[in-house]
């Protein structure tokens, strides 16, 4: 008997890449990564940094990959794109959701409302917890955004490690408050390789955006690489 299908809303980022692969611990198959791109570089419900290496995740992972384009609107045109792109999805959705309460709930309603299960296995846990469950698990997660005072350029590119996070939980105390998992925004990641990719990414080329206190590192080019040789993450 095959075990049931999921589909994978995916960002490229860690939370989103570790809930997938937990639904296949659990027992689904996860059919599909879906990535809705949204036209709206600060949108609230989506993810947006590095979203064309997606398609390298699922291919490094053997998984199907579908993109969404969502146009520029307000709330309700990405809902409705939502609602669209899971119109088509597998009977269970997965998320990455820790403590967001804006995406959980729309992302919950729309579920119900199309008589998808919605599987978030991270919600309501710790930031920390969170971060040191997915780095026990192998993944090799970079930061490729910050957005936070005490969060500067200097760790873009840097791999989320147990260091990188004490790190974190260093100037969450001393400098200002942030959520160590970058729930809120104060950082996004990018996972270029995890032990059940059979490949993993390497950048080639990337470069470094600044826009006051907001530092993206965007990726030009990529590849997929064998593990044995794969090389380090490219700085710009």
């Amino acid at each position: 008997m095959n075990p049931p299908g999921a589909t994978a809303l995916a960002s490229g980022g860690k939370d989103s890449t570790y809930a997938a692969y937990l639904a296949e611990t659990q027992g689904w198959s996860v059919d599909e990564l879906l990535v809705l791109e949204p036209a709206d570089p600060d949108s609230m419900m989506f993810h947006t940094p590095n979203l064309e290496l997606v398609p390298l995740q699922a291919e490094a992972w053997g998984k199907r990959c579908r993109r969404v384009p969502v146009p520029a609107g307000d709330e309700q045109a990405e809902t409705d794109a939502l609602m669209a792109a899971l119109s088509t999805a597998s009977p269970t959705v997965t998320a990455g959701a820790i403590a967001s309460s804006y995406q959980w709930a729309r992302a919950q309603r729309t579920c119900y409302q199309l008589g998808r299960r919605l599987y978030d296995p991270l919600w309501g846990k710790s930031a920390g917890r969170v971060v040191r469950e997915e780095i026990a698990t192998g993944l090799d997660i970079r930061l490729v955004q910050v957005a936070a005072e005490p969060l500067g350029a200097d760790l873009l590119g840097r791999r989320l490690d147990l260091a990188l996070l004490a790190e974190l939980e260093r100037r969450s105390e001393r400098m200002r408050r942030v959520n160590v998992a970058g729930e809120g925004g104060e950082y996004e990641t990018l996972v270029v390789d995890a032990p059940f990719f059979r490949q993993r990414i390497e950048i080639v080329d990337s470069r470094t955006d600044s826009d006051g206190g907001r530092h993206r590192l965007t990726v030009q080019r990529a590849r997929l690489v064998p593990k044995q040789d794969a090389g380090r993450l490219a700085r710009t």
